[in-house]
C-alpha cells in the first residue's frame, strides 16, 4: 500500500490517466451492454475512450503547469 501511495506521488497525471481511462471504459461497457457490436469494435472503442481520457488528463494539466509558472 506504502509503495502504491508512493507511485501516485511521483506519477499524478499517469495515476489519474490510469484512473480516468478505468472509470470511463466501465462506463463504457455498461452502455454497450445492449449494443450487437463485434469485439473488434468493443476493442477499439476502449482504446479510443483510453487515448481520450489521456488527452484529459493532459489538458488538465496545462492548466497546473501554468498556475507554477505565476
Amino acid at each position: 500500500m506504502n509503495s502504491l501511495r508512493h507511485a501516485v506521488q511521483q506519477h499524478p497525471h499517469l495515476s489519474a490517466w490510469v484512473a480516468l481511462a478505468a472509470g470511463m471504459v466501465v462506463v463504457l461497457l455498461a452502455s454497450l451492454r445492449e449494443v450487437a457490436l463485434l469485439p473488434t469494435q468493443v476493442g477499439v472503442l476502449v482504446v479510443a475512450t483510453i487515448l481520450v481520457a489521456g488527452l484529459c488528463v493532459w489538458i488538465i494539466s496545462w492548466e497546473e503547469d501554468g498556475e507554477e509558472a505565476i
